[in-house]
C-alpha cells in the first residue's frame, strides 16, 4: 500500500479501509497464538498499513 493512493481517497473510503486492515490484524495475532501463522512479516506489513491510514486520516481532518 502506498500512501500517495491513500490521500486521494475520500474520509469514508479511509475509515473503511482502516476497519478491514484492523480486522486483518487481529485475525493475524489469532492466527499466531495458535500457530497456524507460518509467515509472521504479515503482521508488521498490516501495522504499517494501519499506521498510513491513519496518517492520511489525519491530514484530510486537518484540512
Amino acid at each position: 500500500m502506498i500512501y500517495s493512493d491513500l490521500k486521494d481517497k475520500s474520509l469514508e473510503e479511509l475509515n473503511v479501509l482502516l476497519k478491514e486492515k484492523k480486522v486483518l490484524l487481529f485475525e493475524l495475532k489469532a492466527k499466531q497464538k495458535t500457530m497456524q501463522l507460518t509467515n509472521t512479516s504479515e503482521l508488521k506489513v498490516a501495522k504499517k498499513d494501519i499506521a498510513k491510514i491513519q496518517t492520511a486520516l489525519t491530514a484530510i481532518k486537518a484540512n
